[in-house]
């Protein structure tokens, strides 16, 4: 009976240590969405804050908070989220520690549904440049599983190519429609940088079922994926359908940075950094890896907003500007330290 004791520790002890951690991320992201209300070119404090929430009662603060902050903190939650996990099942499907979701062309085929769309006069608003965005992202990601299953059978490393093959092609279609027509340059840059401002609840609400769609799935793939780390020979040994796998996978990537893409535009690095310091923290295990990834996802995204905002005086510096900042020497750092393959 004494040896008993013992050895269930090992089993129950790293939960334990997992779910404090997931709990700690979790105050991590209501600091700084509480950070993201309070701080900007005006000071708001705690009173102030909570009358605003509560009680609108016109104030300029009320209006500060209320009309301005809440909905592009609720975006940048919602997106970072999107990003971060889609960053995580990337890294997994192609067992490479510097994929990111913009390696399978998704932010490509989003621009270049843009582009077109404002060319031929569609797109002329916020809310039909997201659904030409989810358009475009989804039919590239589509096309770049059913290229692979072609050419490899959608290995990681065929994925990973054919990904890179069809991003490039798609910007470089982008690049000569938005050279050759100035006001479409114009109208598309915007966008391009990637940013949370502007964007309100309206913007949430639409990409919204994609999101949960894409986080569901994310979540159903967990399991799939610990079993594809094995190799896929030990992976289907073990009953478990490749080419299903990798189908899900691939959906819930497509969704989540569908919807990033679509709501804030192609934001880079966020899910290399998400995916990678959620990894580092709790190890390869996709059940814990997946949420703490879409949270690290939403607290980088909402401080890089607030970064630009405090940061950019009169005007504002754009959240994927912060990120890149960021993320190229974090880039940089994990080819330095050889931690491609996981």
């Amino acid at each position: 009976m004494r040896s008993a004791a013992p050895a269930a520790r090992p089993v129950a002890g790293p939960p334990v240590r997992r779910t404090v951690a997931l709990l700690i991320l979790v105050a991590v992201v209501a600091l700084a969405f509480a950070a993201s209300l309070a701080l900007g070119s005006r000071w708001v404090g705690p009173g102030a804050l909570w009358h605003a929430l509560v009680a609108d009662s016109g104030s300029d603060a009320d209006v500060i908070v209320r009309n301005l902050r809440f909905p592009r903190t609720v975006v940048a939650v919602l997106i970072g989220s999107c990003l971060g996990i889609a960053g995580a099942l990337m890294q997994g499907h192609t067992r490479n520690a510097l994929a990111e979701p913009g390696i399978f062309g998704v932010s490509s085929g989003a621009a270049f549904a843009v582009v077109l769309g404002l060319q031929v006069g569609l797109v002329e608003s916020v809310s039909s440049t997201v659904w030409a965005a989810l358009a475009g992202a989804l039919l590239a990601t589509f096309g770049v599983q059913r290229l692979a299953e072609r050419g490899s059978g959608a290995s990681p490393v065929g994925l990973a190519l054919t990904g890179a093959a069809v991003a490039a092609m798609l910007g470089a279609a982008t690049s000569a429609i938005v050279l050759l027509d100035a006001n479409t340059l114009d109208s598309y840059r915007f966008w391009a940088v990637g940013s949370v401002a502007g964007r309100g609840l309206d913007v949430a609400g639409q990409v919204l079922p994609f999101a949960v769609v894409g986080l569901l799935l994310a979540f159903v793939n967990a399991r799939d994926l610990d079993l594809l780390a094995l190799g896929d020979d030990v992976a289907a040994g073990l009953g478990l359908s490749i080419r299903r796998a990798r189908l899900v996978g691939l959906a819930a990537i497509g969704l989540l940075t569908a919807a990033g893409v679509a709501a804030c535009g192609p934001i880079g690095f966020l899910g290399l950094l998400a995916g990678h310091v959620a990894r580092r923290i709790f190890g390869a295990r996709n059940s814990w890896l997946i949420p703490a990834a879409g949270l690290i996802g939403a607290t980088a995204l909402v401080l890089a907003d607030l970064v630009g905002r405090l940061v950019g005086g009169a005007g504002e510096v754009q959240a994927g500007v912060v990120l890149g900042i960021v993320g190229a020497p974090l880039f940089v750092l994990v080819v330095r330290r050889r931690a491609v393959a996981l």
